[in-house]
């Protein structure tokens, strides 16, 4: 029996992850569950899985909750409610749980993802900033803390798989052997086919409709700009130990094919099934077992081809820039997340064109900060780094009058 605090519940890794646990109530408790704003939401799933603990941002967060578990009127015993982020971290390091869901969006995770590496935990990773950000220290909390760290995004569970286990490297343990190159599959997002000169007029809306995938608008608008892939390859440096230049990026609009490793022989390993979140998270939380997630069947005849390109970087520059900051080091990946979280805000909120996401990156990204240097020794470097970056990312995409 596991022991589950998921991080981000409200969200849509969250509400697949407590799909998968319902299904299999003999192997899986409900430890903790954690939720920035939607409490009404967050007391309903407290109260279907018995958690014994929520976690909420602030005061008057707390009182909402405490409000909508009354209008439940339900008999289960209401949770102990914890306020705030030191909070948030604590519960990711409880003892009273074993595994750690880190599913909650953007650098707000970090913290409490950490906490848990720190504890040992098997920690169930969906949170791309906790090794955009921080990964040298991120990594070495892993190895130094004996945690078990599982891969949730679809693309490094398919490498994940494909790698050989047991006897294999798993994240943390270093270099993959006899390992060439990792494939990252992208579907290309809405605008794959977009003429050029029409992605300067893009919604929000539009960048929200991705053609395979159900996400969150931030996620959906980081795969239409490609800057989630970017922030894949990030990821797979730091967790397959894998240089820059033996980590591609291909173009897949299916989303059938998850992700590819290629061997020393020439070989090439694919991970195959549904665009289904369900499927990494059941992998990740039974591992090294396999159990049902609800997902159907892959039937290839019914999809009938599966096309692949070679990614456009003038109509992706946010891929390139990705690039570009990982290979420069450590404090432009902290520059190019604060950036593209500022300005995908500023899109969502009609104040920054599509096209100018990127511009905001490449400008804070050649500014002397961020253009290498040593990197940051500690959370709270980190976390100071990605304070300036955001605020001059603020001043770049119009915001600073706010």
């Amino acid at each position: 029996m596991r022991h589950l605090t998921l991080l981000g519940a409200t969200g849509s890794i969250g509400l697949s992850t407590l799909d998968v646990v319902a299904r299999h109530p003999d192997r899986y408790r409900v430890y903790a569950l954690t939720a920035q704003r939607r409490m009404p939401e967050l007391a309903t799933l407290a109260a279907r899985h018995a958690a014994a603990v929520v976690v909420v941002p602030d005061d008057p967060a707390r009182r909402r909750f405490e409000q909508a578990w009354n209008d439940l009127s339900t008999a289960s015993p209401r949770p102990e409610i914890r306020v705030g982020a030191a909070a948030l971290a604590e519960t990711a390091a409880d003892p009273e749980c074993d595994t750690v869901m880190a599913a909650i969006v953007g650098a707000a995770g970090l913290p409490a993802a950490l906490a848990a590496a720190r504890s040992g935990k098997r920690v169930l990773l969906a949170n791309k900033e906790a090794l955009v950000a921080a990964g040298s220290l991120f990594m070495r909390a892993v190895r130094e803390r004996g945690a078990e760290l599982l891969p949730v995004d679809s693309e490094h569970n398919a490498i994940f798989q494909c790698l050989p286990h047991p006897g294999g490297a798993r994240p943390g343990e270093g270099a993959p052997a006899g390992v060439r190159r990792l494939w990252l599959t992208a579907s290309g997002g809405p605008f794959r086919t977009w003429q050029l000169d029409r992605l300067a007029d893009v919604t929000p809306d539009q960048a929200c409709a991705h053609p395979n995938w159900s996400m969150g608008r931030k996620i959906s608008v980081d795969s239409a700009t490609m800057l989630n892939k970017g922030l894949e390859v990030i990821e797979a440096h730091w967790l397959f130990a894998m240089p820059p230049d033996a980590i591609e990026v291909l173009i897949h609009p299916q989303s059938v094919v998850h992700s590819m490793v290629e061997y020393a022989d020439g070989s090439v390993l694919a991970q195959l099934g549904e665009p289904d979140m369900r499927t990494p998270i059941a992998y990740g939380l039974a591992f090294p077992e396999r159990i049902a997630a609800g997902v159907s069947p892959l039937e290839l005849a019914r999809i009938g081809q599966l096309d692949f390109e070679a990614p456009d970087l003038r109509r992706f520059p946010c891929l390139g820039l990705s690039m570009q900051a990982l290979r420069t080091g450590q404090r432009a990946c902290v520059a190019l997340n604060a950036a593209n979280e500022i300005a995908v805000e500023a899109f969502l909120a009609g104040r920054l064109k599509f096209t100018a996401i990127a511009q905001v990156i490449e400008r804070l990204l050649s500014e002397s900060d961020f253009c290498g240097g040593e990197a940051p020794a500690s959370l709270d470097e980190v976390l100071a780094l990605d304070h300036e970056a955001r605020r001059r990312a603020r001043g770049f995409a119009g915001l600073d009058q706010e």
